[in-house]
């Protein structure tokens, strides 16, 4: 490798880091709940980036249930934005975005399903629930300076013994365990550059809470 070569994948490699920061911006409503993801962006070459992302979820579940009856909760992440430029870089888009909750204690879940969402890109979103985890899949690729909504997750659920507490919660607790990931694509210098990202939110707040009576 020439020494010219060596300094332009060095700046190539910090400024894909830099065009994350701000990546998925919008504001959460007053309605839901707001939660703050602490987000680390790996460049193929050079230190990783870390920036925080701000997102909101709307959770509609019962306050209260009996216990064996059926019930149903929804989340649903409010609309964001993924910016067409962040720090004078573009940012062509986004893809393979995985989101993660927990399958609730206190409850049996029956199933699990996606509605709704937009502008997400050609790729089917899906949802699977492995390791005691709901997974929501969406391929994208969702083109910088767009605004989409991911589908919201359909919990079917059946409660459990008088007395329990069935709460839902986003996954995630460090850039090892992340809640939710994507990569970016940024062209940099004739080339596109894929940035894997991971993040958690921290704090992790409970989004609904459902007594079983």
């Amino acid at each position: 490798m020439t020494p010219r070569s060596l300094c332009l994948r060095i700046p190539v490699a910090a400024a894909a880091g830099l065009a994350l920061t701000g990546l998925l911006a919008g504001p959460a409503s007053a309605a839901g709940t707001s939660l703050t993801f602490a987000c680390q962006a790996k460049p193929p070459i050079g230190s990783a980036q870390t920036f925080s992302l701000a997102a909101g979820v709307d959770a509609t579940a019962p306050a209260t249930v009996a216990s064996g009856s059926a019930f149903t909760v929804s989340l649903a992440t409010q609309p964001m934005t993924v910016p067409g430029s962040v720090s004078g870089f573009t940012v062509k888009s986004i893809k393979n975005i995985v989101l993660k909750a927990p399958v609730p204690a206190g409850a049996t879940l029956n199933g699990v399903s996606l509605s709704g969402g937009s502008g997400t890109g050609a790729g089917t979103p899906g949802v699977t629930v492995s390791g005691g985890q709901m997974v929501m899949t969406v391929p994208g690729p969702i083109s910088g300076g767009a605004t989409f909504t991911l589908p919201a997750l359909n919990l079917a659920l059946t409660a459990g013994p008088s007395g329990g507490t069935v709460r839902t919660q986003l996954s995630g607790t460090d850039y090892n365990n992340p809640g939710l990931t994507f990569t970016a694509t940024v062209p940099i210098l004739f080339t596109n550059v894929s940035v894997p990202t991971s993040c958690y939110p921290s704090p992790n707040p409970v989004l609904s809470t459902t007594t079983v009576s």
